[in-house]
């Protein structure tokens, strides 16, 4: 058995996406902030979104960080800024060293984001390679769940002592550095060999058209998430329903894509090419029950919780087919395009929801009402792109 096959290597290389969601484990100790750094809450806010903000530009720069210092140790440099820099609000109380150090989070989870992913097309095929790519989507919703309630036990010490969270970057860093094999040789030998690696001989020469229609897909499909996940409160406020209960559902949405991250591998071994489309038609499905929900709260949590499921069967589904679109070595340059995709559809969400309401002759403000206005219309295009897909996928099988 080849080292990257072995259980406490694949834990090893998972264990740096546990930590990929944590800039968010400490929004529970944002009140406390505002009084103790005698800053505003819009000031505190920004500790929270400013590691986002510079997550993007730094999974552009990752692929040509990677070229330089190759996979493993790109990993690691991101790794150890995440640990340090997470840190620092644990010992100082100076606000704009905080976000100093926020950014500097930012960058370290920009730089191994798209290799997270890319990684697993180097080590694994087929349905391990599916398998792995499911369970990494998994691990992500578990992280952000685990830390954030780390996080809240932590708070009862003081607000800084949330921030100890991101000492467990140390250990899963050392798990990674003594268990996890460095891609970058692994492409080097097969270069030379062409044999002695698991890793497919023949791959794509040039990047293909396709992997921008994919980074567009991944777009939408976050616009047509945020648009459930983001419009629920608003939409459970109008039934009466707030605080607690809402609170709950949104965080068994993270549990619903976690469970669709774990299963993903054993249903894409049962469907193959046609994971996509059954994971369009479950997302199709969620948005009719919150469209036709019309009052009852039941049927409106029950399109909203199964969202999360189908997303986690698609993105990992978009991730696979990288492999089939460009060379192994541009691997983490296609991943981080496409995972700029899904940050732009997370930030042009409201945006597009919109003008989408505008133009179907629905102009709003009402968060709740843009949704409604624009769910048919979010429904239609993800029937087109299932017909669509599922043409093309029979066609070439």
């Amino acid at each position: 058995m080849q080292s990257q096959d072995k259980w406490i290597t694949k834990i090893a290389f998972l264990g740096i996406s546990f930590m990929l969601t944590s800039a968010y484990a400490i929004n529970g100790a944002m009140p406390h902030m505002t009084k103790a750094l005698g800053v505003s809450a819009t000031e505190v806010q920004a500790l929270a979104t400013t590691p986002s903000i510079v997550v993007t530009v730094f999974v552009l720069l990752s692929s040509f960080i990677a070229a330089k210092l190759g996979d493993k140790r790109t990993i690691m440099l991101g790794m150890l800024l995440v640990g340090f820099s997470g840190v620092v609000p644990f010992f100082v109380t100076s606000y704009p060293v905080i976000l100093i150090s926020r950014m500097v989070l930012g960058a370290g989870f920009g730089i191994f984001n798209s290799l997270a992913v890319s990684m697993i097309a180097v080590m694994y095929q087929g349905n391990t390679r599916a398998t792995m790519l499911g369970w990494r989507a998994a691990v992500e919703q578990i992280g952000q769940a685990v830390l954030t309630f780390v996080a809240g036990l932590l708070l009862n010490f003081g607000w800084q002592a949330t921030f100890l969270v991101y000492l467990l970057a140390f250990p899963i860093l050392y798990l990674f550095y003594i268990r996890v094999p460095d891609t970058t040789e692994m492409l080097a030998e097969n270069q030379n060999k062409k044999t002695g690696t698991n890793i497919p001989v023949s791959s794509p020469e040039s990047i293909s058209p396709l992997v921008w229609v994919l980074t567009l897909f991944a777009a939408f499909l976050v616009i047509d998430y945020m648009a459930i996940q983001l419009s629920f409160p608003f939409m459970a406020q109008n039934l009466g329903v707030g605080g607690l209960l809402v609170s709950t559902i949104l965080s068994l949405m993270l549990v619903a894509a976690m469970v669709g991250g774990l299963v993903y591998g054993g249903i894409q071994k049962i469907f193959g090419r046609f994971t996509l489309q059954v994971g369009l038609l479950l997302m199709a499905v969620s948005n009719a029950l919150v469209m036709l929900s019309d009052g009852n709260f039941i049927i409106l949590t029950i399109g909203v919780l199964l969202i999360g499921f189908p997303m986690q069967l698609i993105s990992p589904f978009i991730f696979s087919q990288l492999p089939n679109l460009a060379p192994l070595k541009k691997q983490p340059f296609v991943t981080s395009i496409v995972l700029i995709g899904f940050n732009v559809g997370v930030f042009i969400e409201p945006f597009v929801i919109s003008f989408l309401a505008g133009v179907m002759g629905h102009p709003t403000t009402s968060v709740s009402a843009a949704a409604y206005t624009t769910l048919p219309l979010l429904i239609v295009i993800l029937l087109i792109i299932t017909v669509v897909t599922f043409i093309v996928g029979r066609k070439k099988s």
